[in-house]
């Protein structure tokens, strides 16, 4: 499962710009999974200093990303993007696992994880 997740150039960079601004180079990303949203499931990502004996651990465009072995299934095949418009920019997450998304495109489920749907 090396490699669960892709970073586009643009997101790293916009990550390393991240860590900079926040003092936290040489930080994991971690990049999660977690129960929530209208759809059931939503998408966690973060800095995190301290890789788990239960963490993948690949590197993308210089980038070390952690994952954990619970949200890896669910993440397999998944592009992360930063896209800059007008209203400013964001991080576009596209996972091929994802069959139903939320309006907000925060929240989603999988055909084998519907998560803990909550209300908008």
């Amino acid at each position: 499962m090396e490699g669960v997740i892709s970073l586009t150039e643009a997101a790293a960079f916009q990550i390393k710009d991240m860590m900079k601004e926040n003092e936290e180079e040489g930080a994991f990303l971690r990049v999660a999974v977690r129960g929530g949203g209208c759809s059931g499931l939503s998408y966690g990502m973060g800095f995190d200093h301290e890789a788990s004996e239960d963490d993948i651990q690949f590197e993308q465009h210089g980038i070390q990303v952690l994952v954990d072995k619970a949200s890896a299934p669910i993440l397999q095949g998944t592009k992360i993007d930063y896209k800059q418009s007008l209203m400013g920019g964001g991080f576009t997450i596209d996972n091929p696992n994802a069959i139903a998304t939320c309006g907000c495109g925060s929240s989603f489920r999988t055909a084998q994880n519907v998560g803990t749907p909550e209300e908008c």
